[in-house]
């Protein structure tokens, strides 16, 4: 199963991805867990110690160390060869295998074209076989659509706050990735506080689109002051996302335990 996670910019995304993450390792098996956001935040929103994250080789050089090892013909292909790939370029936190795409780039150089096409090609072929489950954390908004880095994942999430140009930038991601040909799409409506907000959420999506309403947290809010430790363990959010996870594992024809 292969999943990527959008949406606009401060609407909780990454906190919704490690959450997705932390459930289904714990329920299903491996999650390779890519942090595709070139403001690369996902590594401490699952523990992943900064100094290890920061230290960690950026995906998108595996494809050198691949050719090197393997020749420049079709190399996309999970074999035993390949294994120590996978081990030199993720960090291991029990089922999880997190990856990050490529290092921050500097203002003015170039764009992320050559991540994203490696990127695009690794999800599809390289990492995944049927037991195994990919969450891309996606970077903001809706340029990386326009790369087509996501082409080829199962489902894509939509992570959605009551605000109109959240919804704006939701709907876009909708149809972009319906261009993109990705079979499914999900919206997840996050920081909700009243009854009110959800139904803004519901009034801009009709209800087959709408996988859960996350409610808003005050720690998790915290949190992004001044790290606490309390957040790793916010019940009510893996909760939410415990339900999430049966229907997105329905609806990929996963199975859900």
């Amino acid at each position: 199963m292969k999943l990527a996670i959008s949406g606009k910019g401060g609407v909780g995304k990454t906190t919704i991805a490690s959450a997705l993450i932390k459930v289904l390792a714990r329920n299903e098996g491996t999650v390779y867990a890519i942090d595709a956001d070139p403001d690369a935040c996902l590594a401490a929103s699952i523990g992943v110690p900064d100094d290890d994250a920061f230290n960690l080789k950026p995906v998108v050089e595996m494809r050198e160390a691949i050719r090197s090892k393997t020749g420049t013909g079709a190399f996309y292909s999970l074999n035993p060869k390949l294994d120590d790939f996978i081990d030199d370029y993720s960090y291991k936190l029990g089922n999880i295998r997190f990856f990050r795409m490529g290092d921050p780039k500097k203002g003015g150089s170039e764009c992320y074209c050559r991540e994203n096409t490696f990127l695009n090609a690794l999800i599809t072929s390289l990492l995944l076989d049927q037991k195994d489950t990919v969450i891309m954390d996606m970077g903001a908004g809706i340029e990386h659509l326009s790369r087509g880095t996501a082409r080829g994942v199962d489902m894509m999430l939509v992570v959605v706050e009551p605000g109109r140009n959240s919804v704006n930038t939701a709907k876009q991601v909708e149809r972009m990735a319906k261009d993109l040909g990705i079979p499914k799409i999900g919206v997840i409506a996050n920081k909700i506080r009243s009854e009110s907000e959800k139904q803004f959420i519901a009034k801009n999506f009709p209800d087959d689109l709408i996988l859960g309403y996350i409610k808003f947290s005050e720690a998790i809010w915290a949190n992004a002051m001044e790290p606490s430790p309390a957040v790793e363990m916010d019940k009510e959010l893996l909760a939410e996302m415990e339900k999430v996870c049966h229907i997105i594992l329905r609806e990929v024809g996963g199975k859900s335990n």
